[in-house]
């Protein structure tokens, strides 16, 4: 290259490449030279590109430590982008072309399938030719030789049809020719629809479906009406006159409804098979017209085929002749039996006219929701069969009914499923329950009434913002959770009244629920380690809730207080080991000085505050100029006792009982220790006397307002207190000892 040239000129040294001596090598190095090369330099490169083996990172460090300059390289990044403009248009030549043949293939398929379409119906034709040419050659036949024809007729006619019905019969024949040949033209529907003697077309035509929800234009399809069935097909595009099998109705499970003219939808029809609907639109008001006409004249036709077939059955078949006995005992018993009636002879009338629609009016009530309609129907064929012996035309009645029952029951169910909406409240399952219930389905109905209402109270609680105070959260959880509860109780005794075996299944599920809303309530109050007073609260807004149960006759406290007697218990627990390490480091602090609480106004809230504890003789340690001769760690212990005391006794249920006493003994213990102890050791006569005076008014005052509170709060007394206060020393110490044994 140029630059090459001259930073080597600059150097006094003459690159032989550029003088043409040495072809492929020195100077800025041979494949340099061949690359960015004219001429044949391109297509080198276009095929180091091209090798499988190529590493663009490796070419890129070569071509730098190769190139003299920016030049060389600005111009070698010139050819390569022309080589990938190049490149481009080639792959946009190539594609362009491809597709311009899959066009024509396409097309030329096209025009096959149309050519082999006329040709299966040239085929066709010429099938119905030929027949038509072997009938005119039989008749010729007959006339030129009637005897020939006489003979051929009698042995093809049937001795046991009149003439009209030999009529019929080509008639039929004929129909069912113009059915084959029209279902040629429908892909999949051979292996469908099986060919049978009595099934023909009655009516066809092409409609237009749309869709039920949003009144969208879905596909034209052509529909093939038969006397037992409705088939639907759709069109099958760049082929006119063909069409693919989409769907086939039993016209028995098929109910037609006229749809309002609401412009500009307008000529429609809806189509009923449980648990789908399609709404198709004709071409014009009168194809819609013969549409419904034509369908309801099939319907009907069907129905009253299937009541001559269901009398033919009912009609009673003449007994075999038994043979004659000599037995003259014989004859007594026959005697016998004709006087008694037979069961078998009586015939069950199943041909009214609200019995041969029942399954057509069952579908539509359940298509329409009109639950209640369904079962009053079920409930008269009911009421009509009660009686009636059990006969085959009975059983296959009752087959298609307990399908439809099925499919009732189905729907009910999904109503009543937790996926659904559970806005309303309780009341919005009542229809479903009742009619359940009517149908014999009370275990299952009380099952999905429950499971519905767990789901509600769950999502409820769980749309429950935590925000704020504890206690605030813990009201509106009560709220939502027992209003649930006591609603769901009177919905219950409302629609299972009848049902009293289903009232330990409630109980069952109240249970659940209150477990439920204890989960919840446990890890707001007690797993975020609230204070005592905040959890006794709690726990007594939860009772008084609970308590509201009762207008129903319903008591679950019993449940809820098992349910939190371990957290409770937890809660007591840590609160006691609280006190107790509190008091122990007081203890270990303590000089035996009298209180200075310097103004009369803090001496008079102490006062307050004792005597909310219960404390009604503190005046007699009080001394002049807001003096208190009491120790402040007896004082901080006796409020902190009373007021654990108090907070306790809100939670307090029997379960409870010992684990408070026990704790309130624990604590009482760990002062009393220490006074005892102090007793024992202190030398100054003063600070004796002193730890004598708050020994007197542990054991004079505070111990029995304990007992007494205690008493009062649970109902009975305490003997473990009333130990602990008459024992002059409650635990023996070591006179050598200066330790303390707690």
């Amino acid at each position: 290259s140029r630059s090459c040239r001259g930073t080597q000129a600059r150097r006094g040294v003459v690159s032989p490449v550029a003088a043409g001596r040495v072809p492929g090598g020195g100077g800025c190095g041979a494949d340099m030279a061949l690359s960015l090369g004219e001429g044949g330099g391109g297509s080198r490169l276009r095929r180091q590109l091209e090798s499988g083996g190529f590493a663009a990172g490796e070419y890129v460090k070569q071509l730098s430590q190769q190139s003299d300059g920016d030049r060389d390289l600005q111009e070698h990044r010139q050819r390569i982008q022309a080589l990938s403009e190049e490149t481009a248009q080639s792959l946009k030549r190539n594609v362009y072309q491809n597709y311009r043949q899959f066009i024509e293939t396409a097309r030329e398929i096209s025009y096959l399938e149309s050519e082999m379409y006329q040709l299966s119906h040239i085929l066709t034709e010429q099938k119905g030719i030929m027949e038509a040419v072997t009938q005119a050659l039989l008749l010729q036949a007959d006339r030129d030789d009637p005897a020939l024809g006489a003979r051929r007729a009698a042995a093809a006619a049937d001795p046991f049809l009149p003439l009209s019905a030999k009529d019929a019969a080509a008639n039929e024949e004929g129909r069912q020719r113009t059915l084959t040949t029209l279902l040629e033209k429908v892909e999949g529907c051979r292996d469908l629809l099986p060919e049978s003697p009595g099934k023909y077309l009655v009516y066809n035509g092409d409609l237009v479906e749309y869709d039920a929800d949003h009144m969208a234009q879905i596909q034209r399809v052509h529909a093939f009406l038969m006397n037992d069935c409705l088939l639907v097909a759709t069109a099958l595009p760049n082929r006119r006159g063909a069409y693919r099998y989409d769907a086939l109705y039993p016209l028995d499970g098929l109910a037609v409804v006229n749809v309002k003219d609401n412009p500009p939808m307008k000529d429609m029809f809806k189509l009923l098979m449980f648990p789908e609907s399609r709404i198709f639109q004709a071409e014009n008001a009168k194809i819609k017209k013969e549409w419904l006409e034509v369908l309801e004249e099939t319907k009907r036709n069907r129905a009253l085929s299937e009541k001559r077939r269901l009398e033919q059955e009912a009609l009673p078949r003449p007994a075999p002749t038994p043979p004659e006995s000599t037995n003259p005992f014989d004859e007594d018993e026959d005697e016998e039996e004709e006087d008694e009636p037979s069961a078998e002879e009586e015939v069950v009338d199943l041909s009214l006219e609200w019995i041969q629609e029942l399954p057509e009016d069952l579908d539509v009530c359940i298509a329409q929701r009109d639950f209640e309609g369904a079962v009053d129907l079920l409930d008269k064929l009911n009421e009509y069969l009660a009686d009636k012996p059990v006969s085959q035309p009975v059983k296959e009645l009752r087959a298609k009914v307990d399908e439809r029952v099925r499919q009732l029951t189905d729907v009910l169910v999904f109503e009543l499923s937790p996926d659904r909406s559970l806005r309303g409240g309780p009341r919005a399952t009542r229809r479903a329950v009742s009619q359940l219930i009517r149908l014999g389905q009370s275990t299952k109905a009380c099952e999905l009434f429950l499971k519905n209402r767990a789901a509600a109270v769950q999502t409820a609680i769980r749309q429950l913002r935590i925000e704020g105070a504890t206690l605030l959260y813990i009201h509106k959880l009560c709220h939502v959770f027992f209003t649930s509860l006591l609603e769901t109780a009177r919905e219950f005794e409302t629609d299972f009244a009848g049902n009293n075996g289903c009232y330990s299944a409630f109980v069952v599920w109240a249970r659940s629920s209150m477990r439920m809303f204890v989960d919840a309530f446990s890890k707001q109050v007690f797993d975020s380690k609230e204070s005592l007073s905040t959890a006794a609260e709690c726990v007594k807004v939860a009772k008084e809730h609970c308590k509201q149960l009762s207008e129903i006759g319903l008591d679950l406290t019993f449940i809820i207080h098992a349910l939190l007697v371990k957290d409770i218990k937890g809660a007591l627990q840590s609160y006691k080991d609280i006190i107790i390490e509190a008091t122990k480091h007081r203890n270990s602090e303590e000089m035996w000085r009298k209180m200075n609480l310097m103004t009369p106004e803090a001496l008079g809230k102490l006062r307050e505050e004792m005597r909310s504890c219960g404390v009604g003789n503190f005046d007699q340690y009080t001394g002049d100029d807001c003096w208190v001769n009491l120790s402040y760690t007896v004082v901080a212990f006796t409020k902190q006792t009373m007021a654990f005391l108090e907070e306790a006794l809100k939670l307090y249920f029997p379960e409870l009982h010992m684990v408070l006493l026990e704790s309130l003994v624990e604590i009482i213990l760990v002062a009393v220790q220490h006074v005892d102890y102090s007793l024992r050791c202190e030398q100054d006569p003063e600070k004796k006397a002193f730890i004598r005076q708050n020994a007197s008014f542990l054991y004079e005052t505070v111990l029995p307002v304990v007992e007494k509170r205690f008493e009062e709060g649970v109902g009975k007394p305490a003997k473990q207190l009333q130990d602990l206060r008459n024992a002059s020393r409650l635990m023996r110490v070591n006179p050598e000892s200066t330790t303390s044994v707690v």
